[in-house]
């Protein structure tokens, strides 16, 4: 049946629309991506027709915590309500709590500007909608968080900070925190609805991400630098079209990836440099129920002409990987001598998983000596999680059609080593024209896998 509106209730709900679209001054543009996939074009927004607010003028004052926390959200309020445009951070030193971002706002730090974020602990409550290693809770504010935001940014020649002296304190898991993170897998087992979820109390210490894009569209990342981080830096979670671009990441603490595409998609990173203690990029969806539950693939991902000064991998994929990742297309990256990394790539995955991990390419890339080697991929990797809570369920993960080549590196311990399911083999990886230093011990190992060729 169709549903026939009154000609004045058709003339309010046009009326409606086109107040919406004049209020909106934000330019969405689309970027078309090379890859060797079916590539969306990624949409980017485009703040040159909105609004400027310095937060010099709602108040901020160099020094004064919470003033200049407040100054920056009337910005941001303002900035908002007028349709979109340009937060600005002048230059100079701004200490401030949580910055809760919202749609059609960019936060711009000019040259010489350094946002700081305090590492007192109760400036990030009350809690927030977030994820923790890839099970969903309500947990300490995200340091630069936004949820349900669309075309959303921070931009500009400048830095943000965030004070570590807390932070590091808790880089440690005592036996309290490991409880903790044991009740909220059991939470998440058991499909507690997330509201119930509270993970911030004394003992649990589950750190915030630097910054959280959560369930956001139009997303830009440009510019800044990133120094220090409680958790991840960059954590992209249920979020579409994604550009981060001349971006640098120095955060040398635990668990301190560079950025996190989880149940992301249309996502480009490229022209960064990454100097951190973990990861450069690990792209992951879910931990067991959350990536089952949620059903959203990390998918159509391209990484190109980054740098990596220190890190664990230059791209990981997993180990939370419950909702799948596929398409994810690395080219052009350089790893500089002395990175200490373990791999180029690192998939790693367990019996708990479930999941999926199919077309992933990477190609020119260069590297000095790899601690491990260039491509690992292990179905046997469960951390803490081994003895901390037992498998409920064993579901494998299928691993096909890994493609690597045109690589050079110095020394290695193996070219690949490729660890999979004996009721699930690994399927089709091929490496071509893969140039190494010293191999330590046998160049390619392999268990489980079904097609596999090496050529010139």
């Amino acid at each position: 049946m169709k549903l026939i509106l009154p000609i004045a209730a058709l003339a309010l709900v046009l009326a409606t629309a086109s107040f919406r679209v004049e209020k909106d001054k934000v330019i969405v543009r689309e970027l078309a991506v090379k890859a060797p996939f079916a590539m969306p074009k990624i949409k980017v927004p485009d703040y040159s027709k909105g609004i400027s607010v310095n937060i010099t003028s709602t108040g901020a004052v160099a020094g004064d915590k919470e003033r200049n926390a407040a100054a920056i959200a009337q910005a941001i309020d303002q900035v908002n309500a007028a349709g979109g445009g340009t937060v600005v951070i002048p230059a100079g030193e701004w200490i401030t709590k949580k910055v809760h971002l919202k749609s059609n706002v960019n936060l711009h730090l000019e040259k010489g500007a350094t946002l700081l974020f305090s590492g007192n602990p109760a400036d990030y409550l009350p809690a927030v909608h977030s994820s923790w290693e890839g099970m969903e809770c309500y947990n300490y504010s995200p340091l630069i968080y936004a949820y349900e935001c669309r075309n959303v940014a921070v931009t500009g020649e400048g830095e943000i900070k965030s004070e570590m002296d807390t932070w590091k304190q808790w880089f440690t898991r005592p036996k309290p925190h490991m409880e903790s993170l044991k009740r909220l897998y059991n939470l998440a087992w058991n499909y507690t609805p997330v509201k119930e979820r509270q993970m911030v109390d004394d003992t649990s210490h589950l750190r915030p991400q630097f910054i959280q894009f959560n369930r956001c569209q139009n997303v830009l990342l440009e510019g800044i630098q990133i120094t220090n981080s409680p958790f991840w830096t960059i954590h992209l979670y249920l979020s579409k079209d994604v550009v981060i671009r001349k971006v640098k990441v120095y955060a040398k603490g635990h668990n301190n990836d560079g950025v996190d595409p989880e149940m992301s998609q249309q996502v480009l990173i490229e022209d960064c440099e990454f100097d951190q203690g973990d990861d450069a990029v690990a792209i992951k969806s879910g931990r067991n129920p959350e990536g089952w539950r949620l059903k959203t693939p990390s998918r159509n991902i391209v990484i190109r002409n980054c740098i990596v000064k220190n890190g664990h991998q230059l791209v990981a994929i997993g180990s939370e990987l419950s909702g799948g990742i596929e398409n994810v297309f690395v080219d052009n990256c350089t790893v500089l001598e002395g990175a200490k990394l373990n791999h180029l790539l690192y998939i790693k995955t367990n019996e708990r998983m479930g999941g999926f991990v199919n077309n992933i390419y990477m190609q020119n890339v260069h590297s000095g000596k790899i601690d491990q080697g260039v491509l690992g991929i292990d179905t046997d990797v469960l951390y803490q999680w081994r003895t901390l809570v037992p498998t409920y369920q064993r579901k494998l993960t299928k691993i096909s059609n890994v493609f690597m080549k045109d690589i050079s590196t110095g020394e290695v311990k193996f070219v690949s080593r490729i660890m999979g399911q004996a009721e699930l083999p690994v399927q089709n990886v091929k490496l071509a024209g893969i140039q190494t230093g010293k191999v330590d011990t046998t160049a390619n190992m392999q268990q489980n896998l079904v097609g596999f060729s090496v050529t010139k």
